[in-house]
């Protein structure tokens, strides 16, 4: 694992330790911990600032292919081959809970921001949704092939999830209830706002009958 200055490019820290490819990698909230998830079937915390290894965690056997910090630096989750995703201590790196659910492999897990709800992409295209303390919400209807990535919008409202079907779809969230956004219902959003924006800047010179009936 390399640290780079984002700025000037320069080599920072090589973080060196993992005994297998390095799968995953994600910065604490605070910016002063790194974690990692590797082939090794293990969780790695980093210090930012020297490189130093400050906490090694065994994975209890499975393959880690995802990490991510909860928004309060908390906990981590860790997405792992053997279908579960599990959620770390990062204090004393004890294991808190183990979500099963999926199928098949589990390659990411993130926390919505607001961090009331986790979110999982699988193997077994799906994504499923579970409550930050680990009671399952719900498991959003198939991609046409394996899901690779999950993302939360910022407001925590919205999850968009892309897959090997070529596919990138936008659902509709909440700690309460979960729900497609339909191809009609997400061409009318974007309408509203685009009439919305056009008659409302003066220096827009195209033609404003777009999304027109």
């Amino acid at each position: 694992m390399k640290i780079w200055n984002s700025t000037n490019g320069n080599l920072i820290h090589t973080l060196k330790g993992h005994k297998g490819e390095v799968f995953a990698v994600s910065f604490s909230p605070d910016n002063q911990t790194i974690v990692s998830g590797s082939r090794d079937k293990t969780v790695k915390i980093w210090n930012y600032q020297d490189g130093a290894l400050l906490k090694n965690i065994s994975a209890n056997g499975g393959i880690v292919s995802g990490v991510s910090f909860s928004p309060n630096g908390k906990v981590i989750a860790s997405s792992h081959v053997d279908k579960t995703v599990k959620l770390w201590d990062f204090k004393n790196g004890k294991l808190l809970q183990t979500l099963t659910g999926h199928t098949s492999y589990i390659y990411s897990s993130v926390f919505s921001p607001d961090g009331q709800m986790i979110a999982s992409a699988s193997d077994d295209k799906t994504v499923k949704i579970w409550k930050s303390d680990g009671n399952f919400l719900k498991t959003l209807p198939e991609h046409g092939d394996v899901v690779l990535n999950v993302s939360f919008s910022p407001d925590s409202k919205s999850l968009v999830s892309g897959s090997f079907d070529n596919a990138v779809r936008l659902w509709k969230v909440d700690a309460k209830q979960v729900k497609t956004l339909e191809a009609d219902s997400l061409i009318t959003n974007a309408c509203d706002w685009l009439h919305d924006y056009l008659n409302t800047n003066s220096n827009i010179k195209q033609d404003k009958k777009l999304c027109v009936d």
